[in-house]
């Protein structure tokens, strides 16, 4: 079968992503079945999708809803789970909530009950993360959202309350200032003392994702069970305009 320049980019692309992943597992003395890449396709066309479906990948994230929607509706034949890790407004969850099987940004009450409204009158089930920012003083959102560390526990709680979701875990990503800002390994390592923390009161919510293309050996060094790979897998995006 002839591969196209695109499929052959990817696919190399994508092998040594896996290489980079199997390292960081056996560095880490942690199986590598332990780590699951989530692919970012933000600003990548379906067919980008589609290819990386052959290749064997199964868990893709997108960041707005307007690129997203269409592109997993093209995408709907595929055996995909679909991450929406963007920051997410309430009028968008509607439309989020009919193709996402996991909301990794869930921030705040209000974006809770949006979410479990929708989720309900979909008749479908929505597994959610709270995002944890680390930049964040108590009672405070992160600068790319998120909640302060000392609201985890109760935002989880009303996850796992209400009807239509389900509380996965938890996301971050390295914060760009505060106490963590180019320390991503320690940042990292406080998301799984809260991890072990949140499993405590939910032990289903095994999930932490964290890591990206630039620092996803620290992420599995520090235990993440997800890592979001995109600029790494798909190359990096013309600017447009």
């Amino acid at each position: 079968m002839h591969m196209t320049d695109r499929e052959n980019e990817l696919a190399a692309n994508l092998a040594k992503v896996r290489e980079r992943i199997d390292a960081a597992c056996a560095a880490a003395g942690r199986a590598r079945e332990d780590v699951t890449l989530i692919v970012v396709t933000k600003t990548y066309p379906a067919s980008d999708v589609r290819i990386l479906s052959g290749l064997g990948v199964r868990h893709v994230a997108e960041n707005k809803d307007q690129d997203a929607a269409p592109k997993a509706a093209e995408c709907s034949d595929l055996p995909l789970s679909w991450h929406f890790v963007g920051q997410l407004q309430t009028n968008k969850v509607r439309s989020v909530v009919g193709y996402a099987d996991v909301v990794q940004s869930v921030d705040r009450a209000r974006l809770v009950t949006a979410l479990s409204k929708e989720a309900v009158r979909a008749g479908r089930e929505v597994g959610c993360l709270v995002q944890v920012a680390l930049d964040a003083g108590s009672g405070e959102r992160g600068e790319r959202g998120g909640v302060a560390p000392g609201g985890v526990e109760e935002l989880a709680g009303l996850i796992a309350g209400s009807p239509g979701l389900r509380i996965d875990g938890l996301m971050t990503v390295a914060p760009l200032s505060g106490e963590y800002e180019g320390r991503r390994r320690a940042a990292f390592g406080r998301l799984m003392d809260l991890s072990t923390d949140l499993r405590r009161d939910h032990p289903a919510a095994t999930m932490v994702s964290a890591g990206m293309s630039a620092d996803l050996e620290d992420a599995v060094a520090a235990g993440a069970t997800h890592v979001r790979v995109g600029t790494a897998v798909l190359g990096v995006r013309a600017r447009l305009g």
